[in-house]
């Protein structure tokens, strides 16, 4: 029984729906084999007629999307090339059509005679500009990347760590490979650095540049060693600890010949990216890591780390925000009388060690030495943080420390860090892979 009539084609016929499955498929067989019969051509049309065909399509589109840069005459031999090539087809005549659509080609090409293909070398290096502009762009406003070159946040954000070998007899670095891979899994680099004459240290200075923190050691010779770490690591290496001894006692050689500069290896501290959007749309929250630069900052002072005092940008702990009143009882910091609750300050009082195995060492008041200047020395003091700023002034304050308090140059020392120091939050640690740290920051 007939369920309705639809059209099955434009061809014209018409093929009505049965419940018969069969029947269906023997009228579309049947239209199939009518329209074949009826237009041999679109079926069987050889491939030079179609190549020709788009060739006078591609003609034609050339023609209206460059019609404004091309000459008049042209134009108009474009033109007579396509009526030539139309004729050709028309005619059926292979040797013509071939030649025809080589004139035809020939002519478009050479009709935009300033326009040049690109090699592959403008091309890459247009591709490494963009590149470049466009991670300029997001490290301007988006994500920052910052290095952290000291111990300041320890345990939970490493610093570079000088690792010593010399006093391990017969050590020496690991063969290539290994050495490789230490550096790409946990941004281990090896350093065996041996004095080849009696040598006496004449300086050791920042030389740091851009993400990469380095130590220079000038001796009396005017040689020169370069240790891929901060001032304040240098110092720590126990080598060069007894060689400044010396060096004070008026002792020499600092270094005979033969012994160790430094052999160990350095561990890379923590690469991070920052978030600076973040801070545009909410407040800063009490407990989490964050990035500041130091304009206004007093970092300077006696006694002060170099590495740390002459950063531009820091890393701490927000420990407080304004308003809150700030005071350390070892281990413990209180705000406004409390006992802190977040539980990034909780972890850093509880002396607790990490994943890891490395403890905390809880807040400390600061020890004054040689002059320097603290905002704290006993538990009988707090400093308040303003959170009313002059009409005008965007200088609301925040309090920064360092997880590892006993070695954190912090707002303990220069006080309080102001709204337009702000950078955001700490977001990623991208690498090292296996420091414990990598992925999201808390």
């Amino acid at each position: 029984m007939v369920e309705g009539p639809s059209k099955f084609s434009s061809a014209g016929v018409t093929v009505f729906r049965t419940k018969a499955k069969g029947q269906i498929l023997h009228a579309a067989f049947q239209l199939e084999r009518l329209w074949c019969r009826d237009h041999p051509a679109r079926v069987f049309k050889p491939r030079w007629k179609k190549e020709a065909l788009l060739l006078l399509k591609g003609a034609q589109k050339f023609l209206h999307y460059k019609r404004d840069l091309l000459a008049p005459d042209r134009i108009d031999e474009i033109e007579s090339r396509r009526v030539d090539l139309k004729a050709a087809i028309k005619a059926k005549d292979l040797d013509a059509v071939k030649e025809t659509s080589k004139q035809l080609r020939n002519t478009c090409e050479k009709s935009l005679a300033h326009y040049r293909q690109p090699d592959w070398l403008s091309e890459n290096i247009e591709v490494f500009w963009v590149a470049i502009v466009v991670a300029l762009g997001i490290r301007a406003y988006f994500l920052q990347p910052f290095r952290i070159p000291t111990g300041s946040m320890q345990p939970s954000l490493n610093g570079i760590v000088a690792t010593t070998k010399h006093d391990e007899e017969g050590w020496d670095t690991p063969w290539f490979g290994e050495q490789v891979f230490d550096f790409a899994m946990s941004g281990r680099s090896y350093e065996n650095i041996v004095a080849k004459k009696d040598l006496n240290i004449v300086s050791i200075k920042d030389a740091s540049f851009f993400l990469f923190s380095r130590t220079k050691i000038t001796f009396d010779d005017n040689t020169t060693e370069v240790i891929g770490c901060p001032v304040n690591e240098a110092y720590g290496i126990s080598t060069i600890k007894n060689a400044l001894i010396r060096k004070q006692s008026q002792r020499t050689p600092h270094f005979e010949k033969g012994d160790p500069i430094f052999q160990g290896y350095l561990t890379s501290g923590d690469l991070v990216l920052v978030d600076k959007v973040s801070y545009h749309f909410r407040q800063p929250k009490r407990g989490e890591s964050f990035v500041f630069d130091t304009r206004d900052i007093d970092t300077d002072g006696p006694d002060r780390m170099s590495s740390q005092a002459k950063g531009d940008h820091y890393i701490k702990r927000l420990s407080g925000v304004p308003g809150d009143t700030i005071q350390i009882d070892e281990p413990n910091l209180y705000i406004n009388g409390d006992k802190a609750t977040e539980e990034t300050l909780l972890r850093v009082m509880s002396k607790e060690p990490d994943s890891k195995g490395y403890p905390y060492t809880g807040y400390t008041n600061p020890r004054r030495t040689g002059g320097q200047k603290t905002l704290f020395s006993d538990s009988s003091h707090s400093v308040t943080l303003d959170a009313n700023p002059d009409k005008g002034n965007n200088y609301r304050e925040f309090f920064a420390l360092g997880d590892n308090s006993t070695d954190s140059l912090d707002s303990r020392y220069w006080g309080s860090v102001k709204q337009y120091n702000l950078v955001g939050p700490a977001f990623i640690s991208l690498w090292p892979f296996n420091s414990g740290h990598w992925g999201f920051i808390k």
